[in-house]
């Protein structure tokens, strides 16, 4: 039986987790953190900050808003526990941070806990070093319409995993409707939708003379998120310090 304690209860990822937890029984949450505080009940103990957590924690889940993420490292560093990171929406500065506290206690840090997603980025790559530059790349992610970032952190994660394999980094193309002028080779664009309740979904293009490849997940429930981070928190347990990924939790690295 793992204690977690839940960064961004409130959130809509927060109850999906809540939710997963209560139909387990080798885990539990102990308590929750949330730069919101609300009068329902929970069956928890619950805080708007760090720094008054008295229950004993095995592991940090965090699915919560960027803000809080100093004060969650802080913490985790003096009380020496492993963290799963699934915020997105993160600055480079907090990128480093995370990095950093790296150094001292295990963080788990990926843009998206889905399996079907962490497949389709090793496929993306594969398919990348082998058509480029002969095909233009686009990604295409659509999410509900509550969603803050813009573009996706999985969207990004792609983008990244697929440069990675190119002889040179390409430029990422956001905002190509400001410009009035032809496409170039070394770019990828990158483009977002923000409607419903769309879980989400994430398309890359690959775009030839006269063929077109794409590759595509749909996530038609959040529970696939939860599952994944619930999975990575019992991978990160009993690791050392370091930097982990969805990568080590799959074998695909």
């Amino acid at each position: 039986m793992i204690n977690i304690l839940l960064s961004g209860y409130l959130g809509q990822m927060g109850r999906v987790i809540i939710k997963s937890v209560a139909e387990r029984n080798d885990c539990t949450i102990v308590a929750g953190v949330d730069i919101n505080s609300s009068a329902d009940f929970f069956p928890f103990s619950t805080y708007t900050n760090f720094e008054n957590i008295k229950e004993k924690v095995d592991v940090i889940v965090d699915f919560s808003n960027p803000a809080t993420l100093f004060g969650e490292l802080k913490f985790a560093i003096e009380k020496k526990i492993p963290i799963v990171i699934a915020t997105t929406g993160l600055s480079n500065e907090q990128v480093k941070s995370i990095q950093d506290a790296s150094k001292l206690v295990p963080i788990f840090y990926a843009a998206n806990m889905s399996l079907g997603v962490n497949i389709i980025c090793e496929l993306a790559k594969k398919a990348a070093s082998i058509l480029y530059p002969d095909f233009n790349i686009e990604i295409v992610e659509t999410h509900h319409n509550k969603k803050v970032d813009a573009p996706s952190g999985t969207a990004l994660m792609l983008a990244n995993e697929i440069s990675s394999v190119l002889p040179q980094k390409p430029e990422y193309e956001y905002n190509r409707h400001s410009k009035r002028e032809k496409r170039t080779e070394n770019e990828i664009g990158i483009h977002s939708i923000r409607a419903g309740t769309i879980p989400g979904e994430h398309e890359i293009i690959f775009a030839g003379k006269d063929e077109v490849v794409k590759i595509s997940h749909t996530a038609l429930s959040r529970e696939i998120f939860a599952t994944g981070g619930l999975n990575a928190a019992f991978f990160i347990v009993n690791k050392a310090p370091g930097l982990y990924s969805m990568k080590n939790l799959l074998n695909l690295s």
